[in-house]
């Protein structure tokens, strides 16, 4: 067993200067219900850049390893581990300890690449709790992008019991990022009809491939959300998926039908945002408007359970990054020169 490893952390929050190549750190000790993980890959996410920018709205720590996803081979045990062996193929969980039902305050806190070391190293350490089986049709980069994005775009179809994903419902996605591309994908494994929005006709062509039933340029439509209802004819959509934030929801709430559910992901479109709608719209509009973290082991379970049966395959992006070049890989992101998710390949 390896002694020393290569480790990436987070030292301050002035860009991605912050990000620190320690080519000798620990391999870390194991405590008796812990699990040493073999990385072989990790994916990023718009989360992960911000973190060393210090945008990031929740807890994270300093000297964290990022990186919230990751899959690898375990490489050890503790002697009380029941769940898993050397040698079983696994993926990290998100916030460690949720690991069923909704979130509470302790299981918010236990973000992987914010508040407990990530993916970004050759080795980790982790709960066994907190990791689960790797999908057998899945290699391991693509298995590295089910953590953060996959799991969210499924509990946004799923996660909400009275008003979960059904065959013929309308999906509205927003653009080609990793939870969108996810969205996409499950929606249709599930007989779904999906209405996604994009800014080139290339991506539009993409999207189409992955299944998506109507494609809107959201540039050449600045109203897509009334284009989007019209679709449906006029019943609207049963889910969003929204990403963009304040200045994408007012479109969503358009296009939203009776009862629908607004699956709030993240800000990619900034935090402030002109003409913003407010609660009451969420009453005008007789739908529900929900925030989204991620989700539980019990979903990721599910979610993977689906996968396997489907055969699905996230979508990677054609350019793959080593572990040393984790600093070019963050830019690349930021730059928005990826499409689907972005993997970073561990030795």
């Amino acid at each position: 067993m390896a002694q020393t490893q290569k480790q990436w952390t987070v030292v301050g929050k002035t860009g991605f200067d912050s990000l620190q190549l320690n080519e000798s750190a620990s391999v870390p000790a194991l405590g008796d219900k812990d699990v040493l993980v073999k990385f072989h890959a990790t994916s990023l996410n718009y989360r992960d850049l911000i973190i060393p920018k210090g945008l990031y709205p929740f807890a994270a720590k300093d000297g964290v390893v990022p990186c919230s996803d990751g899959a690898g081979t375990v490489a050890a045990t503790g002697k009380s581990v029941r769940r898993f062996s050397k040698g079983d193929k696994v993926i990290l969980l998100f916030n460690q300890a949720h690991l069923a039902g909704s979130l509470d305050a302790h299981s918010l806190t236990t973000g992987v690449g914010g508040t407990i070391d990530g993916g970004l190293q050759q080795y980790g350490a982790f709960s066994e709790e907190g990791l689960v089986h790797k999908p057998s049709n899945l290699n391991d980069l693509e298995a590295a992008t089910l953590t953060c994005a996959g799991l969210t775009a499924w509990n946004a179809l799923y996660g909400l019991s009275s008003r979960r994903l059904t065959p013929g419902d309308w999906v509205l996605t927003q653009g080609t990022g990793g939870v969108s591309m996810f969205a996409v994908q499950f929606a249709k494994a599930a007989g779904a009809r999906v209405i996604a929005t994009t800014s080139s006709a290339a991506k539009g062509e993409k999207l189409k491939q992955l299944g998506a039933d109507h494609v809107l340029n959201y540039k050449d439509d600045t109203n897509w959300g009334e284009t989007a209802k019209k679709l449906t004819g006029g019943v609207g959509v049963q889910h969003v998926v929204e990403v963009g934030g304040p200045n994408t929801m007012k479109n969503s709430l358009k296009a939203i039908g009776i009862d629908g559910v607004i699956s709030i992901i993240g800000f990619l479109g900034g935090v402030k945002g002109e003409d913003q709608p407010s609660f009451v719209d969420a009453l005008s509009n007789i739908c529900t408007v929900r925030g989204v973290l991620v989700g539980s082991r019990l979903q990721f379970e599910e979610m993977n359970r689906a996968i396997e049966a489907n055969d699905l395959h996230p979508v990677v992006d054609e350019k793959v990054f080593k572990l040393e070049e984790a600093k070019e890989a963050f830019q690349y992101m930021w730059d928005q020169k990826h499409f689907g998710k972005l993997c970073i390949s561990i030795d």
